[in-house]
Order: structure tokens, then sequence, then C-alpha cells
């Protein structure tokens, strides 16, 4: 049993030009989840984000989508936890992933950054590794020169289509999540 959830991160980039981007696979996420709770984000200055509060599991969340852009994403996820006073471990990150195919999607706690610069900046600021991430596949390009232009393009119609089953079949095991079920999650998860 883990520490239940007190805030969920999307990781994504502001701006219109974005929206539809790989790399904006964590803001696809929380969007999806703030429509089905009928909630809506709201500029927050002192937390540098986008946020709601809502509740999940009986347990009082709140959603964020930091509007620094992807590479200071640390900011955001650090002036929150250091005002509400959320420990590391009752945070959950979700974000794009260059080493899943679209449709798969992964729940972990701890591990390093693998080069994702919103990963990395979260967790210089936090001091700590042990937040929960949830990984949202996108693929790889093929080649390590590729991948700025690939996270910053649009997916095909069919892996949109797949990322869109995916973070569905999130939705459906979340409250688990928040609870601090997550080997039960995991195990629905990492089944498809």
């Amino acid at each position: 049993m883990s520490l239940p959830i007190r805030l969920i991160v999307g990781l994504g980039n502001p701006g219109a030009e974005y929206v539809h981007t790989r790399h904006n696979a964590g803001f696809w996420l929380l969007d999806e989840l703030a429509g089905e709770l009928g909630e809506h984000f709201r500029g927050e200055a002192k937390f540098f984000a986008d946020a709601a509060r809502a509740r999940i599991a009986g347990e009082d969340i709140w959603l964020l989508k930091p509007t620094t852009f992807m590479n200071r994403s640390g900011r955001a996820v650090g002036a929150v936890a250091n005002y509400l006073k959320i420990p590391p471990e009752a945070i959950l990150v979700a974000h794009d992933e260059l080493d899943l195919a679209p449709g798969m999607v992964k729940l972990k706690q701890g591990g390093g950054h693998a080069g994702h610069n919103g990963l990395r900046d979260i967790i210089q600021v936090l001091g700590s590794k042990d937040f929960w991430r949830l990984r949202i596949g996108i693929d790889h390009p093929g080649s390590a020169g590729k991948v700025v232009n690939y996270v910053l393009g649009r997916p095909s119609p069919g892996d949109r289509e797949a990322m869109e089953a995916a973070i569905s079949r999130v939705l459906e095991t979340l409250p688990e999540i928040v609870d601090g079920e997550t080997q039960r999650a995991i195990n629905r998860l990492h089944r498809t």
C-alpha cells in the first residue's frame, strides 16, 4: 500500500501550437480527467501553473498543468509541493514516454529521468526521485537526432487514437492509484 496521491501533474508545453503534440500527452490526460470530474483549470500564478481541485476516491486532489514549459516543470511542482506540504511519494506525474509504443502506459515509482527534461527538472527541484510516474507511450522516432522534432510533432491519427485509449484505461484505474492501491493499478494497466 502506497501513500494516497494528493497531486496529479500533467506535463506539457503551454500554448496553442503545442496542444496536439506528443510532448503534451500529460496535459491530454489531465484535460480528460478534469472533464470527467466536471472541474475547470484556473491560472494560479503562485504555482506557475493552471490548477484545479477535485475529489477522487474520497481524497482531495490537486490537478496541475505547469505553464513554465517542459524544461522548467519542477518550478510548478515544487511550488505546490512546498506550499501544501506534499511529499514526493504522494505526487503522480503523467508524461510522454519514448520507450513505449502508443497505446501502452506504465505506472512506476522512482527511477531516473531517461533524458526527459520535465522529469529531470522535477527531480532536481524536489531533490527526490520518489514521485510516481505515469508513462504514456508515444514511441521513438528511431534516432536521437530526430527526438526533438518528433516529440513536438503531432501523432498520426492511429497513434493518437491508441494514446487516447491508454488515457481512458488510466482514468479507469485512477481511483486505485489515488487510494494507494498502486500494485492493483499496475496489474491492470500493464496487462495490455
